[in-house]
């Protein structure tokens, strides 16, 4: 393996690190008192404010945008992309950061079949199995229904899971020609509008919690959004969209092993083989995704809605 492609992968692993300790951080900042819309809204804030930050110190700010660069925008941030980071962040208040990030992998079976009933064409072989490897390691995964499962929590990831790959097709069909870190700092800033907006006429949001809660604070927003952005696209430019893809399925190892670490959570051996099947099927659901020509990156804010060329 050459330095050029260690460096990539490298940057995509700390990519997937990054966005593996997001629940627990979450996790963190619900034990100090945040709810989750008060915490989504500083996540993005902080995250806006910094890729703008970025930007304008690069002079990379776009100096005009559309009316249609700034509905795709809105509809990407504001809507299905707060609508997952909602659905997300609440399972991670109901079940362990470990299940939430497993089931949240259920999304490439979905992209799969969602992009071939939008594109009317059957799904690859490879597909199809990766669907039925993601099912089954989901089944593993709950095991037999119990109170030890709380079916909010994961009702709650699978929906995140089941947005999540409306947000990557609806992406890759309406995407912005802005670049990635461009649209991704418009996509956190709309997002984070969206959960200022709802959490004001709801009254969820409140700022009267502990100095102590700026750390995972600081860590989702900057450690598990804006770095593990920047690292995914840079990683990426260098290995590739498809091996960037099959690299971040780390996240989910990250995430297990931090919530045993630090959260002293843990899952089950039958649990362990049934996230194994999961990210076996997600890994065959990118590969065959790829290979037929759908949407397949899974990273945030719009990784997963565009590709960028470099």
């Amino acid at each position: 393996m050459s330095r050029t492609v260690l460096r990539g992968s490298a940057l995509v692993a700390v990519s997937a690190a990054g966005f593996g300790l997001m629940p627990v951080f979450a996790r963190y900042a619900y034990s100090a008192g945040l709810t989750v819309s008060t915490l989504l809204f500083l996540r993005f804030a902080v995250a806006a404010t910094l890729l703008f930050g970025y930007l304008a110190i690069r002079r990379r700010l776009p100096r005009r945008v559309t009316a249609r660069h700034l509905g795709a925008l809105l509809l990407l941030g504001a809507v299905l992309y707060a609508l997952q980071s909602l659905f997300y962040f609440s399972a991670v208040e109901h079940i362990s950061p470990a299940l939430a990030v497993l089931l949240l992998y259920l999304y490439p079976a979905f992209v799969l079949l969602l992009s071939s009933a939008l594109g009317r064409y059957r799904p690859p072989l490879a597909g199809v199995v990766a669907i039925l490897l993601s099912l089954a390691g989901m089944a593993l995964v709950l095991g037999r229904p119990s109170a030890a499962v709380n079916l909010v929590g994961v009702l709650y990831a699978v929906g995140a899971a089941g947005v999540y790959a409306v947000y990557i097709v609806v992406g890759d069909r309406t995407s912005a020609d802005l670049p990635p870190l461009t649209t991704s700092a418009f996509v956190a800033s709309f997002a984070g509008t969206s959960f200022l907006v709802a959490g004001t006429g709801t009254g969820e949001l409140h700022f009267d919690f502990p100095a102590s809660a700026w750390l995972p604070i600081v860590g989702v927003a900057v450690v598990s959004t804006v770095v593990a952005i920047g690292a995914f696209f840079a990683g990426m430019a260098v290995i590739g969209p498809t091996r960037a893809s099959i690299m971040s399925m780390v996240e989910p190892v990250v995430s297990i092993g931090a919530a045993w670490v630090l959260l002293g959570e843990a899952i089950t051996p039958l649990q362990v083989a049934g996230g194994a099947v999961v990210l076996a099927g997600a890994v065959w659901g990118v590969t065959g995704a790829v290979g037929a020509g759908t949407p397949a990156e899974p990273k945030e804010p719009v990784a997963a809605a565009r590709v960028p060329s470099s």
